[in-house]
């Protein structure tokens, strides 16, 4: 008699499983996309959004944004719903300022991550020991911390106006390194100076990544790694993501559920702090208030376009960092990106097509077509709509990503010990 059993056929109604992307495809459309831009670049005669120093400031301005956003992943993953990243991020920007002009900027890193996870602990002992909703804790944060640093420094700093402080900054902090590989940057520059078709544009993205690099970018990549195999690839990881999926079933099997939200919290706000921190010590050299406008708000969209995982996540980050980047460095960039998002939108349409989805094609159709005639009846993109582009990229990632989302399953909900029983 045979052991083998036949498949079983779907259920009637039974949702689709959806596959994930693999490596392959990944790269595929990352070669896609650069020989879009290259294709524009040769076009219009801008390669700008394909050169080094835009790879690397776009690598900057994604720091504190990825950093708010595997805050928001580490809390989340155990259950905790935290909206006050953005108050925590304040908290790093203040104390790595602090300590950064007061002794020096790697004691500043380490001073901003412990503000934050300070934020992180205060959040932790209202939504976990107090049961406190999260979103109520989280705008709390959001509003004590910015106004407790607002008001220290104001009365803290006025006696460092001889040093470089103002009304509502800190003095400078000397600067941290910055690494360029060399012989490696110096040729992949020459290679891009020539602007060939593709080579040239893979040359400056490469060149961008060898460039001028804050070491506290290549901090930021090793913790996202060094975050995928903790959660991922170790029991702490799993007894933590079990706490945000069903924490009750997690308390039967002997895991303190308390210890590791509050674990994760306290890391979360760590991870704001320091990306709080980057924006003081690299970014400015000094605390201002106002500083992080809005980035940890931008971190949880990025951490939710990457579906609450650190691949994801990152990609999602480069992407905000990128929008981001093209106000500072290169504002007549953003029309040739316009030119360039059109035609992918007109390639969806095309896919969308294929695949049979006519209400889906004729949106993306419309889009597109609005988007390239806007590149050709203009010269340029007014600077208002500059400096929004990256919350409109929040908002339509956002969007376009909804359907394929899945958050943990107990994400926000307020835990009981024993309530299970």
């Amino acid at each position: 008699m045979s052991t083998a059993t036949a498949a079983r056929p779907k259920a009637p109604g039974a949702p689709a499983k959806k596959r994930k992307l693999s490596w392959p495809v990944v790269l595929l459309l990352i070669a896609g996309a650069l020989v879009l831009f290259a294709a524009v670049g040769m076009a219009t005669g801008n390669h700008s959004l394909t050169s080094s120093g835009q790879v690397t400031a776009a690598l900057g301005a994604a720091v504190p944004i990825g950093m708010a956003g595997l805050g928001g992943l580490w809390s989340e993953r155990a259950g905790v719903v935290n909206i006050g990243l953005e108050g925590m991020m304040v908290a790093g920007t203040f104390c790595g300022a602090w300590a950064g002009y007061l002794v020096n900027p790697w004691v500043g890193l380490l001073a901003g991550m412990a503000g934050g996870a300070a934020g992180g602990l205060l959040h932790a002992i209202v939504t976990v020991t107090f049961g406190v909703d999260h979103i109520v804790s989280g705008v709390g944060i959001n509003l004590l911390i910015p106004g407790i640093c607002a008001y220290v420094n104001r009365i803290y700093y006025k006696d460092y106006v001889a040093f470089g402080a103002g009304q509502n900054q800190s003095p400078p902090a000397d600067p941290l390194p910055y690494i360029t590989v060399p012989g490696l940057s110096s040729g992949l520059k020459d290679i891009e100076a020539h602007h060939w078709f593709f080579v040239s544009d893979v040359a400056g993205v490469l060149g961008g990544l060898v460039t001028n690099l804050s070491v506290v970018v290549v901090l930021a990549a090793v913790l996202l790694v060094a975050s995928y195999f903790a959660l991922w690839r170790t029991v702490f990881g799993l007894r933590l993501r079990s706490c945000g999926e069903n924490p009750t079933a997690a308390e039967s099997l002997g895991v303190n559920v308390y210890k590791y939200k509050y674990i994760a919290v306290i890391a979360s706000g760590a991870f704001a702090g320091l990306g709080g921190a980057y924006l003081s010590l690299v970014a400015a050299h000094f605390y201002k208030d106002g500083q992080t406008v809005g980035r940890g708000f931008i971190g949880l969209a990025a951490m939710i376009f990457g579906n609450w995982m650190p691949g994801g996540l990152a990609m999602g980050a480069g992407l905000f960092g990128f929008t981001d980047s093209l106000q500072l460095r290169d504002p007549d960039s953003v029309h040739g990106l316009i030119l360039i998002v059109g035609i992918a939108m007109a390639l969806l349409a095309l896919w969308q097509l294929y695949r049979r989805k006519y209400t889906a094609t004729a949106i993306t159709a419309v889009a597109a077509v609005g988007l390239i005639c806007w590149y050709a009846f203009t010269d340029q993109v007014q600077r208002p709509l500059i400096v929004a582009t990256p919350y409109v990229i929040t908002l339509v990632v956002l969007a376009l990503a909804s359907q394929r989302l899945r958050m943990p399953k107990a994400d926000g909900q307020i835990y009981r010990k024993g309530q299970g029983k």
